[in-house]
């Protein structure tokens, strides 16, 4: 089936031409067509091929066997037990909150430290699941949270920090580690921008209880839409699927659903206290859930992206120092660098600018010539209508600056060394404007 897909994506091709526009890895670029975007899939035929073969041949539609496969794939090659995949990011967020308060008890209004500058939905979950966020600034250096200030947030009602490197750049881990061992509170990773980045030739999830991971078309893989929690305990993960599949007991995946009596073995059984009669395991609901499942062609898409990951990482890291140094020749530019103990995969380019003015300048100059740029996510996150309610921004005065001064351009394997000649000459025309 496989080569009767290929023979027709090859047909389509000498057709239309460009039959697959969304793909932002051109082989060649022209600067007065072409934009250089900051990231995008990237895919070849091969995840083409495979997303057709999915819904002609594939045995789900939903989450099954090519989901589950993608699951076990992502757990050996990042040195997990356990991996449940969702349908984003942010769901695998949501669920993983909700299943850590669950297997470690925690009670409502109890704490978890976040960084005040990140992504929103590195937030919403902490308050969706009747958590407390409390927050912590950040340090100028790095961008990262502030250490110091993490230890000084701890009160008695602490349960865990939420780790989220600045696009996948490590802080010093050893440092947090400890401070967690210390004040026996859990370390949770928002690997999200950060998939591959290791911290003393470690991944930086190795030291944390669950991991979410994201695969929208921006991040190190991309799935189209989809997002993964992982966790060396197995409990947390079936509690994360339990989750996202509407809550329900019940734990067949894929060719487990066909069995008549399931994988526990008594699918049809007296699984209800309060009711005398037998019940199909399938809807019997253990959770408050959602429906939060991915497409099972998504799995597919990921056993093909997760064969690329070396390249994908390789890329980024070459691309990150080509183009860090093109725009750290600003005057009045630093782009932020990696602790000697880190090899991070990364996810941008982080620039701070001396003043605003800069900044917007330089961002206004790199638009108008079709280089997109994106802000550092929300900057201070206190200072967004969805959740100044959470705490007062003004407590956070470095974290206040990074819409002002802070910014970061793709490095993305989509970008090409053709891009990044454009790249440099843009700085260029830029520095003598």
């Amino acid at each position: 089936m496989y080569q009767l897909i290929n023979k027709f994506i090859e047909s389509a091709k000498e057709i239309e031409g460009d039959v697959f526009p969304f793909l932002a890895n051109k082989k060649s670029f022209n600067p007065e067509t072409d934009s250089v975007y900051y990231s995008g899939p990237y895919w070849d035929d091969e995840e083409i091929s495979e997303m057709i073969h999915s819904i002609f041949k594939g045995k789900w539609l939903s989450s099954g066997e090519k989901v589950s496969k993608f699951e076990r794939q992502f757990s050996k090659k990042f040195g997990f037990d356990h991996s449940v995949m969702v349908n984003s990011g942010s769901s695998a967020n949501l669920v993983m909150i909700a299943a850590l308060k669950k297997y470690f008890e925690w009670e409502d209004g109890d704490e978890i430290i976040v960084c005040a500058c990140g992504f929103a939905t590195t937030v919403a979950p902490i308050v969706q699941n009747g958590l407390t966020p409390v927050f912590v600034d950040i340090d100028w250096q790095d961008l990262n949270w502030n250490l110091n200030e993490v230890e000084a947030k701890i009160s008695d009602r602490t349960v865990a920090v939420i780790s989220s490197p600045v696009l996948g750049n490590p802080y010093d881990m050893d440092t947090l580690v400890n401070i967690c061992k210390n004040n026996e509170i859990k370390l949770i990773a928002d690997n999200c921008d950060s998939l591959g980045s290791k911290w003393d030739g470690k991944y930086l999830t190795d030291v944390a209880v669950a991991a979410s991971c994201s695969f929208y078309p921006a991040h190190h893989l991309c799935t189209v839409e989809g997002g993964m929690v992982s966790s060396n305990i197995k409990e947390i993960v079936d509690l994360a699927r339990s989750f996202a599949w509407w809550g329900r007991d019940c734990y067949c995946v894929g060719q487990q659903n066909l069995l008549s009596c399931g994988t526990c073995g008594k699918r049809f059984d007296k699984w209800l206290d309060g009711y005398d009669g037998i019940v199909d395991h399938k809807y019997v609901f253990s959770q408050m859930g959602y429906n939060l499942k991915p497409l099972d062609m998504l799995g597919g898409i990921g056993s093909v992206q997760l064969a690329k990951f070396e390249e994908i990482h390789k890329i980024r890291r070459s691309n990150k120092e080509k183009i860090g140094e093109i725009v750290s020749s600003i005057p009045g530019v630093r782009v932020v660098g990696e602790n000697k103990r880190s090899e991070t995969s990364w996810f941008g380019v982080p620039i701070i600018c001396d003043s605003k003015e800069l900044k917007e300048s330089l961002v206004f100059f790199l638009e108008k010539n079709k280089i997109q740029t994106r802000n550092y996510f929300a900057g201070n996150i206190l200072l967004h209508p969805g959740y100044k309610h959470l705490d007062d921004a003004e407590k956070y005065p470095n974290a206040n600056q990074v819409l002002s001064k802070v910014f970061f351009l793709g490095c993305s394997p989509t970008i090409n060394n053709n891009m990044i000649d454009y790249i440099a000459a843009t700085v260029e025309r830029f520095k003598n404007d």
